[in-house]
């Protein structure tokens, strides 16, 4: 059995280390970004960003600190999140009058502004993400998917009524869902979380959920439906048109850093890293190989290469390190960079270079006049062969065949008996918190959403055996 089959963890983490993506610091479960770790996340920013203001966003930006009292407004906000506030208690030298919390979302302190700068129907919609920081003191962290300290964005909308904040959050989800699957080529279920997973203090949650190859569940985006809860909280009203002071109804939503490590985990293979190329920092490497310091066409012809791939806009690099060239063939893998190209005497005799994709086991051979252009196809080709296969692979580790506990229970036993991971499963759902708690106690196995396009319909509750109201997607989750 392979090591990424084996201990999962342990693959993870050799490869982004490998990778060189970050580094551990000495506070515990918060990271350093290495550059090719953080060109990561700007590439992910960056799309996101044109999305959301082709949508009509603006960017803005809220303190980080937010006092106690802001958290009391909103019960159900600080009941769910108070486990993981870390609080500055002391600035200089003196004990601070309120506690101030290192913020972990930034509904409350929004709220509070927006309390001010709105006053009329003219002043909605407010459509505001502020792309941030923000702390929860995770007891578990693993680089990017957990910890205590992560990058995010996070919308915050005010709306004149539920329906326009309705199509709001249905329209960031969906941008989420483009955004993921597109860019990162990771293909997720979208749907309705159940109430007990819902975001603290939102009336309706939606997510998109993707499945990493040892077959958990990470939470790639969340965008939320507030209502008029965090508005009369914090006593955010609005002149309408009949004259009359009404709250306005708001929306949040966001995506993360974790959205690395899921990107990792979905495409990795035994060798380590695999980057979707519209994801990759570097796309191309250039390699001269043989004794081609002895022959100057090699470079010449490999610079020529690299200037026409520069000029549309392709990520490219020419290793003529002294390295040899298993060692670069290595390292660049480990990178995970997309297409490697070699060209060495012989092949420059024979009017070609190699072609090798990351994901791929065979070189190919293109000739020199035409490598340009296979290079350009094979980057678009690797891309989408790599959303392909995770939907290959999710397809296989979705269950639809389950409907009692009895039977989640031996899939879950004969599927760890055939070295197998147990994916998740799509069961019957009653509705009762009690039978949603009960398949997690004793299988480890939470409900990931309520998707808006099930397989199928299940008859009856996974747990009870009663008529089930939902078709839930239950899995095992980081």
């Amino acid at each position: 059995m392979s090591v990424q089959q084996n201990d999962f963890s342990k693959w993870y983490i050799d490869t982004i280390q490998k990778a060189d993506l970050m580094d551990y610091t000495p506070v515990r479960g918060c990271i350093a970004f290495k550059p090719d770790g953080y060109e990561l996340w700007e590439r992910i920013q960056a799309e996101m960003d044109r999305r959301f203001k082709e949508t009509g966003h603006r960017n803005a930006y809220f303190p980080m600190l937010i006092p106690e009292s802001f958290f009391q407004k909103e019960k159900d906000h600080i009941e769910g999140f108070s486990p993981e506030l870390p609080w500055v208690t002391e600035a200089a030298g003196e004990q601070l009058e309120e506690r101030l919390a290192l913020r972990p979302t930034s509904e409350t302190m929004i709220g509070h502004l927006y309390s001010d700068w709105i006053k009329s129907y003219r002043d909605l919609p407010v459509l505001i993400n502020q792309w941030a920081n923000v702390f929860r003191w995770e007891k578990k962290t693993l680089p990017f998917i957990r910890t205590s300290e992560f990058l995010w964005q996070e919308g915050h909308t005010a709306h004149v009524d539920e329906e326009d904040a309705r199509k709001e959050t249905m329209q960031m989800l969906q941008v989420y869902k483009e955004v993921v699957e597109d860019l990162l080529a990771i293909p997720v279920y979208d749907g309705q979380k159940t109430p007990s997973e819902r975001f603290a203090g939102a009336v309706d949650t939606y997510s998109i959920e993707a499945m990493m190859k040892d077959g958990k569940a990470v939470q790639a985006g969340t965008s939320h439906y507030l209502g008029t809860k965090f508005a009369e909280a914090f006593d955010i009203k609005y002149l309408n048109k009949e004259n009359k002071h009404v709250h306005v109804h708001t929306t949040s939503w966001g995506t993360s850093t974790r959205l690395i490590g899921a990107m990792i985990m979905v495409h990795g293979d035994e060798q380590g890293l695999v980057l979707p190329p519209k994801m990759a920092p570097t796309q191309v490497v250039l390699i001269p190989v043989g004794p081609w310091k002895k022959k100057p066409e090699i470079v010449e012809n490999l610079d020529k290469v690299f200037a026409e791939l520069k000029a549309k806009g392709i990520r490219v690099k020419l290793d003529d390190s002294d390295q040899s060239p298993g060692y670069k063939f290595n390292e660049w893998e480990l990178k995970g960079v997309p297409v490697r190209v070699e060209l060495g005497p012989r092949d420059l005799e024979n009017g070609q270079a190699l072609m090798k994709a990351r994901d791929a086991e065979e070189k190919t051979a293109v000739a020199l006049d035409d490598l340009v252009a296979s290079i350009e196809n094979e980057l678009t080709v690797m891309q989408t062969r790599l959303y392909d296969k995770a939907v290959a692979f999710r397809e296989e580790n979705s269950h639809t065949h389950v409907d009692t506990l009895d039977e989640l229970k031996a899939h879950i036993e004969s599927s760890q008996t055939e070295g197998k991971i147990p994916g998740w499963i799509l069961g019957g759902w009653c509705g009762e918190d009690a039978c949603e708690e009960n398949v997690k106690e004793e299988t480890k196995f939470t409900t990931r959403n309520i998707p808006f396009n099930p397989p199928t319909e299940k008859k009856t509750c996974v747990n009870c055996g009663k008529e089930a109201k939902h078709s839930v997607w239950f899995g095992r989750a980081y």
